[in-house]
């Protein structure tokens, strides 16, 4: 196993670019991870690992052809995405984990939520309440940024991701006979513990503009989750963890 010492060797270099730079994920295919739960996680679900940064020897076996690299441990604070790190850092190959051709009888959808935070919470409730897809739409946050990658808690490695402009969602929907309902605060918009989610969608916007008005624009209906008066909307990941609870309900 080579031990790296250097902040300009390729592999340093590689990692470090996949943690600060969203193009440069796209180029690659890859996207990077911290820490042994997470490289334990994607193993167990089958990720394809491209390489493994240890601090110092290895904990465990890993897959026959996965590249190991050790280096020190100021090295490995370098490269992680995150602070005081233990290591390891992995690259992992970004899975094809869209819609498929599997029919879908519900999904989440995320319009304009740029907090990574909130789209791997999101992801990572979708994954334990058994929503079938989440959908990204609009101007959403890296689905591999690794603020985002860290909040799925291993959900990125299992959960069903798509993202969509409006006409690719239309054409969806349209495939799988979905009804798509949008979180909004309209006229006419239905309670939500009062109506049926089988066979929907739903849609959260962004905290600050919510839904927009061409996403609406396509919607069979609105939807609003009770709430006492003089309070401040919801975050995105708090509403759409509601929303999936009464949607497998």
């Amino acid at each position: 196993m080579e031990h790296i010492t250097s902040r300009k060797n390729r592999i340093i270099s590689h990692l470090k670019e996949l943690s600060s730079d969203g193009a440069y994920r796209k180029q690659s295919g890859e996207f990077v991870c911290d820490g042994e739960k997470t490289l334990r996680e994607a193993i167990s679900f089958g990720a394809e690992i491209s390489c493994v940064l240890w601090a110092g020897e290895p904990n465990f076996a890993l897959p026959s052809g996965v590249a190991q690299f050790s280096c020190p441990e100021e090295l490995m604070q370098h490269v992680s995405p995150l602070k005081n790190s233990a290591g390891p850092v992995f690259s992992v190959k970004i899975p094809n984990t869209g819609a498929g051709d599997k029919p879908v009888k519900n999904a989440i959808i995320l319009e304009n939520v740029q907090d990574p935070g909130n789209v791997g919470t999101v992801i990572r409730t979708a994954d334990a309440m058994g929503t079938e897809l989440v959908i990204l739409v609009g101007d959403c946050a890296d689905l591999y940024n690794p603020k985002t990658v860290r909040a799925t808690m291993g959900g990125v490695f299992r959960q069903a991701v798509a993202e969509m402009t409006l006409e690719e969602l239309k054409s969806f929907l349209n495939q799988n006979g979905i009804k798509l309902l949008g979180a909004a605060l309209r006229e006419g918009a239905e309670d939500i513990r009062k109506i049926s989610l089988k066979q929907t969608a739903v849609a959260i916007g962004s905290e600050g503009r919510g839904l927009s008005n061409e996403l609406l624009e396509i919607c069979e209906g609105t939807l609003i989750i009770p709430m006492r008066q003089n309070c401040e909307s919801l975050n995105a990941a708090v509403a759409a963890s509601i929303v999936m609870w009464e949607m497998h309900r």
